[in-house]
Formats: structure tokens, sequence, C-alpha cells
């Protein structure tokens, strides 16, 4: 028969603390929902259900309240939750911006293409033709004194 090791209360609620000032601040080692329920601060602490219910009832209802108190969501959720809805933003006016770029350079590409095909067309006539007559150069009128 093997015998049982005592528990540590003193350190079985600081890793409950531990876990509900975790999922608090938004960054939970274990937990991979991020949720605030007490489900998760078990999940996150380590922690058998019958053990903090049992011993540290108490810490898992100062958890509930605390998690009333900032309105259910962790500040750093918000914080996360505002910054990425700002890169959405930012990302629908570069994908704008992207799309009326491309438009332009199709627009440039054809062109040049049209004037490539009319240069060499114009290359090839002149080169048909063979001599070209040069004009008179215009004359120069005597400056008046």
């Amino acid at each position: 028969m093997t015998s049982r090791r005592p528990r540590d209360l003193e350190a079985e609620r600081a890793t409950l603390r531990a876990a509900a000032d975790r999922l608090l601040v938004g960054t939970p080692l274990r937990s991979t929902s991020g949720k605030l329920t007490a489900s998760e601060l078990l999940h996150e602490s380590g922690l058998r259900r019958d053990v903090a219910y049992g011993d540290h009832k108490d810490l898992v209802e100062e958890f509930q309240a605390r998690v009333k108190a900032q309105h259910c969501t962790p500040a750093a959720m918000r914080e996360l939750a505002e910054k990425n809805a700002q890169l959405k933003v930012r990302l629908a006016d570069a994908t704008q911006a992207l799309a009326h770029e491309q438009k332009t350079n199709a627009a440039l590409r054809r062109i040049i293409a049209e004037l490539d095909l009319e240069l060499h067309q114009a290359q090839d006539g002149l080169g048909h033709e063979g001599s070209v007559t040069r004009l008179p150069a215009p004359r120069r009128s005597t400056p008046r004194r």
C-alpha cells in the first residue's frame, strides 16, 4: 500500500490564483479557448474539480466575481479585438488600393503594347520605302537693323 503525499493547500491556492490571473490578462498557458469560466480556470490551474470546489471554492467564486467586474472579456482580449478590427480596416484599404494599381498597371501595359506595335510598323514602313526625301531647311530671314 502506498501512502499519499500530503497536499499543500497554500501551493494549490497559489496555483489557482496564478491561473486566474493568467486567464484574466489573456495569457493562458494550458487553456486553448481563453474563456473566462470556472471550467477553464480548473483546466488552466491543473487542479481537479473536487479539490478546487472542496477546499478552494472561495477562490473560484472570487475569479467569477472578477470576471463579472470586467464584463466577461479580459482586457487583453478586448485590446486584441480592437487591434484586429483596425487591421481589418487597413487590409481592406490596402486591398482596394492594390486593385486600383492592378487596373492602372493593366492599362499601362496595353498602351505600351500598342505603342510598341506602332513603332515597329513605323520602322518597317521606313525600311520598305528606301530613301527618305528631306524637306528643305527653313529660310532664315535676315534680322532687321
